[in-house]
């Protein structure tokens, strides 16, 4: 069997090894792991033996950004210049990192698979921005080169094979056919949200066609359909995994292979959610995979996800009732139906394992129903892309719609923040709202709304906001001082430091007129909402200074499980404070 590897040439290692160091100098310095020096017009890391200099150039911004000059870095050893590569550099500078010995090498196989898959990005992502303003949902989706904006290892994916890449990565826009397996009903758990019936959810997303054929598969092997729920898998997990692993409940009938689906689907960013290309308003299927990606084993668990459904009918009820909420047109996609499946060894072993995370998945409403005329869609990951000239996408959008860019952003302002701080000033509710997380609506080339997903794994509740017996789960012991980190953190650091040094650097806005249109937006919603202003100063938004709450050290302490998802909280590494960009002496104060 070959398996095309055209894309992994001196040319385009090169160039993905010089963006992958670059991001790792920024996003290390970034978390005060590493302390570049100032030398003449610019910068140098030495290694802590002293034998290996990067020199570069670099413009610092708001929250400790560095935006380096990828053409100026430069690597010697004893003065002569030597080729740059990201794993060097991370067994060059391992001893400030913090990364165990044990995990090392696997923290380098992740970045080899985050090489590849920018080779391969290099070789086929022949997208423009001037393509990708006017594209579709799903091409957008696509076209995304970078990953997630601060993790330096965000394509690890260790466990796929080459041939598997060129099927399943999301920026390859294969198309997919979901596999589908009967798992006993006694052994396996359905939850569905208020108003779905099961019949409803099968007959929804398979159409009468398929469901017949299922069901007469089962009746050929002499078993009644009324004894199984069906299971929608990721391809690779059936082979790799279940068909192994599970080969016992294979055998025993307890889960019986039924076939491929009929609808085409597509890889999202998130590599195992998967958008119905067939039938757009069907919706997205969420399946386990049992390979290694920053920091998890991309598993899905049966009894986690037995209230799912429950969690996201309460967010989404408290949503529809909040005519704050409801102006700003923010609305969550709702994980509706979610099913796993208990009957393995595993399961029987009285303590938690990934081994208990590998059948299982869940359905999520899709967005394109809800569209009104002119309108389209876009991932939020979408602003802070630049094509393979350096372009920027958010730049081009803001010059097609025709605004200032102050204008431009204040409505995306409006559409993104104004609503998360609403939910944690009046409901002490946080998402996790990075851009993958959130599908923007456009109109006229602008941000006009936004669909916040990925709901029952990451939305908490961390106040004494009454919660049914189902829905308890999501509330979390945060200390007060911590609560505001949903904005300051996961907002402010986690994404708008990115946006605005694209801006501020392509000159379409002023990093100081960025972060002038945040505070105004902030302002604005306390205006309105003076009944909220106890909790605003409980929050305190606009503080000086916030702690500086760290991604890649969490990755580097423990590339396998970089927090315990039942308490994120307890996971969290900081490193000091940064100062606030909105904070009161900054501006506006």
């Amino acid at each position: 069997m070959s398996v095309d590897v055209t894309h992994l040439s001196p040319e385009n290692l090169a160039a993905a090894q010089r963006s992958l160091v670059c991001k790792a100098i920024a996003e290390f310095s970034h978390e005060r792991l590493l302390v570049p020096v100032p030398r003449g017009t610019g910068f140098e890391l030495v290694s802590p033996d002293g034998s290996v200099r990067y020199a570069f150039a670099a413009r610092r911004h708001a929250l400790e950004h560095w935006s380096l000059d990828r053409d100026s870095l430069v690597r010697t050893i004893d003065e002569r210049e030597q080729p740059l590569d990201v794993q060097r550099f991370l067994v060059e500078f391992a001893p400030l990192l913090g990364i165990p010995d044990s995990l090392l090498p696997t923290y380098l196989e992740e970045l080899a698979s985050t090489l590849a898959s920018a080779a391969w990005k290099l070789a086929h992502s022949t997208a423009t921005v001037e393509d990708l303003v006017d594209a579709d949902y799903q091409a957008v989706e696509a076209a995304m080169t970078e990953g997630h904006p601060a993790f330096v290892a965000n394509n690890g994916r260790i466990g796929f094979g080459g041939d598997d890449f060129a099927a399943y990565a999301p920026e390859t826009g294969s198309p997919v056919r979901l596999v589908w397996v009967a798992v006993r009903r006694s052994l396996a758990a359905l939850s569905l949200s208020a108003g779905i019936s099961e019949d409803d959810l099968y007959g929804g997303e398979l159409g009468d066609e398929t469901v017949r054929r299922f069901t007469e598969r089962l009746a050929d092997l002499g078993l009644d359909a009324a004894d199984y729920l069906w299971l929608p898998l990721h391809p690779w997990q059936w082979v790799n995994r279940v068909t192994i692993t599970f080969a016992p409940d294979v055998a025993r009938h307890d889960i019986v292979f039924l076939g491929e689906g009929d609808d085409d689907y597509r890889a999202q960013q998130s590599i195992r959610t998967f958008f119905n290309t067939s039938a757009p308003e069907r919706h997205y299927v969420k399946t386990a995979l049992a390979i290694q990606n920053m920091g998890f084993l991309r598993g899905l668990s049966p009894n986690y996800m037995s209230v799912t459904p429950a969690i996201n009918d309460w967010v989404h009820d408290l949503v529809e009732a909040d005519e704050e909420l409801v102006a700003r047109g923010f609305r969550v996609l709702r994980e509706c139906a979610a099913i796993g499946y208990t009957g393995d060894a595993f399961h029987a072993l009285g303590f938690a394992s990934p081994y208990q995370k590998m059948l299982a998945a869940l359905w999520r409403e899709s967005p394109a129903p809800r569209l009104a005329e002119g309108e389209r869609l876009a991932t939020m990951a979408s602003l802070l892309h630049r094509d393979a000239k350096g372009s920027s996408l958010v730049a081009a959008m803001i010059a097609r719609s025709g605004l200032t860019a102050a204008a431009w952003l204040g409505s995306y302002l409006d559409a993104y923040l104004r609503p998360l701080v609403h939910c944690l000033l009046r409901y002490d509710l946080a998402f996790m709202p990075h851009g993958e997380n959130l599908v923007m609506v456009l109109r006229d080339h602008t941000p006009v709304a936004m669909f916040m997903k990925d709901i029952g794994e990451e939305v908490a509740v961390m106040g004494d906001l009454p919660l049914p017996a189902a829905v308890e789960r999501i509330r979390a012991a945060v200390p007060v001082e911590e609560q505001s980190l949903a904005i300051h953190t996961d907002v402010f650091d986690g994404f708008f430091r990115h946006l605005a040094a694209v801006l501020d650097d392509d000159g379409v806005l002023a990093e100081a007129d960025f972060w002038a249109e945040v505070r105004a937006c902030l302002d604005r919603h306390l205006a309105d909402h003076p009944e909220l202003a106890e909790a605003a100063a409980r929050h305190d938004l606009l503080r000086p200074t916030f702690r500086h709450s760290c991604l890649n050290r969490l990755q580097l302490r423990n590339t396998l499980q970089m927090v315990d998802l039942a308490d994120q909280s307890s996971s969290l590494m900081f490193a000091g404070e940064l100062a606030n960009p909105v904070g009161a002496g900054t501006v506006g104060g």
